[in-house]
Formats: structure tokens, C-alpha cells, sequence
């Protein structure tokens, strides 16, 4: 299957949702439409109202908000998942002493950590970044500990017995088995750092994306609600793709997936 052909059936479908919603809410065909439209909105007030949000310029600065706080919590909690995921894979003793405190750590709900967090940080965008981090940090550290544990370990002895050092081995053997890992961590940890960010404006915040969903939500304006939703659906695809071509520029080695065909 060619990627055109790919591209054509994934918007196929956005359009068969983007249709039925559209006669959910807009004609009689399933019931009343008033009822429908309170609880739905339609697609075309909601794109109305994502274009009036960009044509006045609103919506930029709370896309800008929330950009930095998950980009930041992006940043801290990869690069922080990775060196302790890389760490506590080389020194097993290590990782089996505090095995139970970050299985417990990570077993806490975020949201609860949320108000602690906005206590001791304050109501800026570091409390949105904290909570965005311990989401983060995890997806990563497990993903990047287990790529390093599950070397070839055929090759690692090829390694050593050509005399490599072992900042030789990470280069060359550690690093590119746990890529594969660590990248598919991190589309995980995109859509979850915004999560973080957007979260924590909701709770408390002055400014976001999740504070015009908050105040969109406190008027019952659905059509708002819908258009902040959307807005950071298609906020979080666009990160994915810059994470996706850092993944295919360092990844090129890799075999290309063949799409299967029917």
C-alpha cells in the first residue's frame, strides 16, 4: 500500500466520524437535534469556532503556555527516564534495591500530585511541568531499562572480546538496542506530557489550553469544550511528527514496516 493511498483512508475516516456527527446533531434522522447539539455541539460550530480562536489571534498565547510546559516536561522526564533507565540497567544491584520504591512511586496517581505540586510551586507553569515530568519519566525509564536489559547478548561478547571499552559498548551496542525502546516511549510520553500540562492548568491556571476548556466548561459551552479538544488533538500530532523524523533521522539502519494489504 502506498502512502497516498494510506493518507486517503485516514482521512476517510475523520470524514465518516466528521458526516455522522454532523447528522447526529444537525438533522432529525437520530432523534432531536436541539438535544444532540446541547450535549455535542456540531462539527461546523466547533470549526467556526477553532477559526475564530486563530483568525483573532486568542488562541496563541495559550498555545504558547502549553506548549513550554509540555516541552519541558517533555525534556525533563525523557532525558531524566533515560539516564536513570540507562543507569539502573548497568548496575543491577542498584535497580533491585529500589525496585519497590519506584514501582511505588509510579503507582501513585498523578492527580493527586497535582495540588502538591501547584502548593509547593505555585500556580506558574513549574507546577504544570512537575506534573507533566512524573508522567513522563516512567513511560521512559521502564521502556529504557528494558531495552538495555534485553541486548544481544551474542553481540555484547563479539564486543568485549574486540576489546571495546565500555563507553565503546554504550556507543555502539547499549545505545542503538535500546533506541528502538526508548522512541516508542517517547510518542507515549508526548501525548502524556501535554496531558500533564493541561491537567494542571485545569486544576489552576490563569492561562492554556486547559484553562479555556476549564472556563468553556464552567459556562456549559460545549462548542468551546469541543474546539479546545480538538485544538489539542491536533497539537499533539504535530509534536508526534517532530518526534517521528528525530526518530527516522536516527533510526535509519532500521528496516522499514511493510504495510500489509487485504
Amino acid at each position: 500500500m502506498t502512502r497516498p493511498v494510506l493518507i486517503l483512508l485516514q482521512v476517510s475516516v475523520a470524514v465518516v466520524v466528521l458526516v455522522i456527527w454532523h447528522l447526529f446533531t444537525a438533522t432529525s434522522l437520530f432523534g432531536n437535534p436541539a438535544n444532540a447539539k446541547f450535549f455535542f455541539a456540531t462539527p461546523i460550530d466547533v470549526g467556526e469556532r477553532i477559526v475564530e480562536w486563530f483568525v483573532s489571534g486568542s488562541i496563541w498565547y495559550h498555545l504558547g503556555i502549553t506548549l513550554a510546559e509540555s516541552m519541558l516536561a517533555f525534556a525533563i522526564g525523557s532525558l531524566g527516564g533515560v539516564a536513570i533507565g540507562f543507569w539502573f540497567a548497568r548496575k543491577p544491584l542498584l535497580a533491585m534495591v529500589f525496585d519497590p520504591y519506584v514501582k511505588a512511586a509510579n503507582a501513585l496517581p498523578r492527580v493527586v500530585l497535582a495540588p502538591i505540586f501547584a502548593l509547593w510551586l505555585g500556580l506558574g507553569i513549574w507546577s504544570k511541568v512537575a506534573l507533566g515530568v512524573t508522567l513522563v519519566f516512567f513511560i521512559v525509564f521502564f521502556n529504557v531499562y528494558q531495552g538495555v536489559k534485553e541486548v544481544n547478548q551474542t553481540v555484547l561478547s563479539n564486543a568485549r572480546m574486540l576489546g571495546m571499552t565500555e563507553r565503546q559498548l554504550l556507543r555502539h551496542v547499549y545505545l542503538p538496542s535500546a533506541l528502538s525502546w526508548m522512541f516508542s516511549s517517547l510518542h507515549t510520553a508526548v501525548g502524556f506530557a501535554v496531558v500533564g500540562a493541561v491537567v494542571g492548568e485545569y486544576l489552576g491556571s490563569s492561562a492554556g489550553l486547559g484553562y479555556l476548556i476549564q472556563q468553556a466548561e464552567g459556562v456549559f459551552d460545549v462548542t468551546g469544550v469541543f474546539a479546545g479538544m480538538f485544538v489539542l488533538m491536533a497539537f499533539v500530532l504535530v509534536i508526534d511528527a517532530v518526534v517521528t523524523l528525530v526518530e527516522d533521522r536516527l533510526l535509519v539502519w532500521r528496516p522499514q514496516a511493510q504495510v500489509a494489504t487485504a
